[in-house]
């Protein structure tokens, strides 16, 4: 089979990892967008500084929805392999991962007792040539540990029959296996013709949505001193009167101003104090706006409304974002029935036909749990179809759409 090899990997790497920065960066609110405009001046740009986490709320929101629930027509024992590998972190890891870089990497190497060991790498330290076919790759290239200066000081480059593993760009050992497939598996979110490793939770139209919402704040924070201390003027003033404190003239209680020789009084006036009203439609307006490309509604973003009267309406709101969820176990299950494929060829030491695997279905809990009510209605609803069909419905199919574990765990 005719490879790229590891420099055409390195190179790719290197093309893709700043936007990958970028994405993680935004999810952990530490990207600081240019300050822009002529309301903040160049020295106290600065001091106002406004932090969002509305793409961090956005992966958030969906990643804790999706939860691995277990393997159906498990022949080949994936469920032991994934057992062995702390589940309740792995998946969450893989799932955050890949909605924020739009893929992630497990990287599958032998354990104790040579028992596969798996590793999430995200996409910032890890690439590789796909087979659009299988999700699988051809070669696989990943980063395994970098120096102080973030250049890379171990790496790792994955082959159908061997791994070898490189320190300061030298070969440093070559691992051999017979799995059949590069030990390199990718998890990607919304793959497509156009784009094979997926698109991003945080969207171009979610990060500029973010930045005006911020701008919309930093404006807002300099306005608000206009707003704490409006600016007062005095007409009249002699020009050979004395010359006062101005900020004593801002924060005193009572002022005195003397009459001239003419017996005329100066005239106190104060400018009409800036509204905050626009900011706050121009922030619910970028709310609003973010909203509707992540499919989260206003209350997730703060904004408080009348309390939907039930679980439902909780649900109907929530719609856009429960296709979506649904969309993304779809594309997550290809990605770790692919894992635990390799994993079991590594295993078991023979490279199993994938064709093989095609029984084995991923299973996940409902995306939104049922309340009490809910129940009631789906029980219901399951007696009058077996009813009409006898045992279309069994204890089962009961339990995978109420989110409940099995007898058997």
């Amino acid at each position: 089979m005719e490879t790229k090899g590891i420099n055409f990997l390195r190179s790719s790497l290197a093309h893709y990892q700043r936007r990958v920065d970028l994405r993680y960066k935004q999810y952990d609110m530490k990207y600081q967008d240019r300050q822009a405009g002529i309301v903040i001046p160049e020295k106290l740009r600065g001091l106002y500084r406004s932090t969002l986490g509305w793409c961090a709320t956005a992966v958030d929101a969906m990643a804790d929805r999706i939860v691995f629930k277990g393997f159906q027509n498990d022949n080949f024992g994936f469920s032991e392999i994934f057992q062995m590998n702390n589940p309740d972190i792995f998946f969450d890891s893989a799932i955050l991962s890949a909605l924020i870089a739009s893929c992630a990497f497990v990287y599958i190497s032998e354990g104790d007792e040579a028992f596969p060991r798996l590793q999430v790498i995200e996409a910032s330290n890890a690439t590789g040539v796909i087979d659009p076919i299988t999700g699988l790759l051809k070669e696989g290239y990943a980063v395994l540990k970098r120096d102080n200066f973030e250049r890379p000081l171990v790496e790792a480059y994955f082959l159908p029959d061997q791994t070898i593993i490189y320190e300061k760009e030298k070969v440093k050992s070559v691992y051999k296996h017979t799995a059949g497939h590069p030990l390199l598996v990718p998890i990607i979110h919304r793959p497509d013709a156009v784009r094979p490793f997926g698109r991003s939770r945080i969207t171009r139209a979610a990060m500029y949505c973010q930045k005006l919402a911020k701008r919309t704040l930093e404006r807002a924070d300099v306005t608000a001193e206009f707003y704490s201390f409006p600016q007062k003027y005095i007409l009249g003033m002699d020009s050979d009167a004395e010359q006062w404190d101005e900020w004593k003239a801002t924060i005193a209680s009572m002022l005195r101003i003397d009459t001239n020789e003419n017996g005329d009084t100066p005239k106190l006036g104060q400018f009409t104090s800036a509204s905050m009203s626009p900011f706050v439609e121009q922030f619910r307006m970028a709310a609003s706006v973010f909203a509707g490309e992540t499919g989260l509604t206003l209350d997730d973003l703060g904004f408080i409304s009348d309390n939907p009267s039930s679980s439902e309406a909780i649900k109907a709101s929530h719609e856009t974002l429960r296709l979506s969820a649904r969309k993304a176990q779809r594309c997550f299950s290809s990605g770790i029935i692919n894992v635990g494929y390799v994993a079991a060829c590594l295993r078991d030491k023979y490279p199993y036909l994938r064709n093989r695997i095609y029984e084995t279905k991923v299973k996940w809990y409902p995306v939104f749990e049922p309340d009490a009510s809910t129940m009631s209605y789906i029980g219901d609803g399951f007696i009058k179809l077996n009813q009409a069909i006898p045992g279309i419905v069994d204890e089962e199919d009961a339990r995978d759409m109420l989110g409940m574990e099995s007898r058997n765990g």
